[in-house]
């Protein structure tokens, strides 16, 4: 998978360019400290990097018990690593793949937990430059063919960041608090990792493993903990006083082990940094990991999740990897488990009990990221039998998420008036369970969103654009609703329409290249080559394509008809553009 090498190349050079290529002198009046956790939590709980010999003034990092109500202590630099904990017998690394082969928080302006990222030179990682090299990392993650871009996934998943960001807001957990951008990953295993500037992925495996939302929130809430906390801008802060020779051992064992998939991962790293250095990073990963899942829960008891939600999931991962075995000890898949685990338990029950309202979207994204996760017809026709056979012996965790999974599969396999009758029994089966705890919610986006869908896909192009345009009435913050809206209108040949609202998107949010494409697509089918040629300008900008970019902007600066105050515009744009694509290309030329 394209994913894992890039993710692994990004790892190497991350822990290989010194503090200074992303830095910014601390004499700069007003600068700010504050780094990204950058972390692939393999689902196998190897705590994986670079452990590195630590300068005589560091400090040891304190792995007990730290107390809710004291200041934490935070050490003032992590080794290289690679911290999570998520899984055990479907691990990353082992060859067991698994089933398949936004809100903003303001920072408070109280920092406490905050340790000194200074490295001695007076360079610290600011989050500007880390929400760059993020970009810069999704925009090959959205080429890949395993990035999920479904937007109920990505609303769902934002949702739930939501809610935990607010928690740690309220809680002043933390000083750096990015624009969190949750997406998903076609992956069966399970697994969840942080790109720098607040991007989280999460692998489909993981979802679907899940049984309550709580237990999906622990997680976020666990990732989210690792970007709070700064863990990589603070392990990046170690470079300087790194061997590099024992930096570079550790990275090719890195490279190596997830290029080749080989199955033991600690050894790779051994051999290129020796036991003892293995050793040494395991004892730094475990402070973070602590680190993490404190916070974590702390986010998730004060979203109003259930507190016992990490404690089962681990449990569970804990269960699912007894047969692991012949792997040393300082590289087992998970060896902190059994402590985190009991940590986990003592802190929930401490914690007041409160009834933990489940968000019913969670039962229809696991089942639509059950679907999703399959390729093929093949694929989609076993995973309706099963949900169909976990109805009938009512195993099924939710019997309306799963005529939901049912009727989204036979969407996608084309047999339209099935899935309208499966539609339909996940509606009586939603209404039948709200009706029962009193809720006067009687539908939801995604159940909304695929009776459009359906419409659609079946040539009812009218019926499409109105049960579009009724979703996002009804969700009018639903992405996914908008985009429905988009796509039927563009299919009803409404351009001007379509145009018009695709427009207020990209001015609410620029930053979404489906928008840029969708004007474009409307301006095209009104003969507007003008807002065409720049909306693909915009698109292509965001995706890194530099080259079609600027030439959109070109063609559209020789247009007869653009006007003054257009051309203007246009030159600028195209300006900036050349000077980004430039400065791409040179640090492109620095890092080779």
């Amino acid at each position: 998978m394209h994913l894992k090498k890039l993710l692994a190349a990004w790892l190497c050079v991350s822990l290989a360019v010194p503090p200074q290529a992303y830095a910014q002198a601390n004499t700069v009046s007003g600068a700010t400290a504050s780094g990204a956790s950058a972390l692939v939590d393999t689902h196998a709980g190897a705590h994986v990097g670079a452990a590195l010999p630590l300068a005589p003034d560091t400090p040891a990092l304190v792995t007990g018990p730290l107390e809710d109500d004291a200041d934490p202590a935070i050490p003032a630099s992590v080794a290289q690593g690679v911290f999570g904990t998520y899984g055990g017998a479907q691990s990353l690394f082992s060859g067991k793949s698994g089933a398949r082969s936004n809100t903003s928080v303001l920072s408070s302006t109280w920092m406490p937990q905050l340790p000194d990222l200074g490295d001695g030179s007076g360079g610290a990682l600011t989050p500007q430059a880390e929400r760059k090299v993020g970009e810069r990392v999704m925009r090959e993650i959205r080429r890949d063919p395993d990035y999920i871009g479904d937007w109920l996934v990505r609303d769902y998943l934002n949702s739930v960041a939501a809610r935990l960001a607010a928690a740690a807001s309220a809680q002043f957990i933390g000083g750096y608090r990015p624009d969190f951008d949750l997406f998903a990953i076609r992956d069966g295993q399970i697994n969840a990792f942080s790109l720098p500037g607040g991007f989280i992925a999460v692998n489909s495996g993981l979802i679907v493993a899940t049984e309550t939302e709580s237990e999906l929130a622990s997680v976020l809430g666990h990732e989210m903990g690792h970007v709070l906390q700064r863990h990589i801008a603070r392990m990046l802060a170690q470079n300087e006083r790194t061997s590099i020779v024992t930096l570079a051992g550790v990275l090719f064992g890195i490279l190596a082990g997830v290029l080749a998939r080989s199955g033991d991962l600690g050894s790779a790293i051994a051999m290129g940094s020796g036991a003892w250095s293995v050793d040494t990073q395991l004892r730094f990963s475990r402070a973070a990991e602590h680190e993490a899942d404190r916070i974590g829960f702390r986010l998730l008891t004060g979203a109003g999740y259930d507190p016992y939600g990490m404690v089962a999931f681990f449990e569970r991962l804990e269960r699912a990897s007894m047969g692991d075995a012949g792997v040393p000890a300082y590289a087992r898949t998970h060896p902190l488990n059994t402590e985190r685990i009991a940590d986990m338990q003592d802190r929930a029950r401490r914690t007041d009990y409160r009834q933990p309202h489940q968000a019913s979207e969670y039962g229809f994204v696991r089942a639509r990221v059950r679907v999703l996760q399959d390729r093929t017809h093949g694929d989609w026709m076993e995973e309706v039998s099963r949900m169909r056979s976990e109805i009938e012996d009512r195993t099924a965790l939710n019997v309306a998420a799963n005529w939901y999974g049912i009727a989204f599969a036979q969407t996608l396999l084309e047999r339209y008036d099935d899935a309208s009758a499966s539609l339909e029994k996940s509606r009586a089966a939603f209404d039948a369970v709200e009706a029962a705890d009193g809720s006067k919610t009687r539908s939801s986006p995604s159940l909304d969103v695929l009776a459009a869908e359906i419409a659609l896909r079946a040539g009812r192009r009218d019926e499409a654009v109105q049960l579009a345009m009724a979703a996002r009435k009804a969700w009018p913050a639903s992405h996914a609703a908008t985009d429905s809206v988009l796509r039927a209108l563009i299919a009803a040949k409404r351009f001007k329409e379509a145009q018009t609202l695709a427009r207020a998107q990209t001015v609410s949010e620029p930053l979404q290249p489906a928008w840029w494409q969708y004007l474009a697509q409307a301006s095209m089918g009104i003969g507007d080559g003008l807002e065409q040629r720049r909306a693909l300008a915009e698109k292509f900008a965001l995706d890194g394509a530099w080259p079609s970019a600027i030439r959109q902007l070109k063609e559209a600066r020789d247009m007869k008809s653009v006007g003054y105050y257009d051309l203007s515009t246009i030159n600028a744009r195209l300006h900036d553009f050349e000077a980004r694509y430039k400065e791409e290309l040179k640090e492109e030329r620095d890092n080779s």
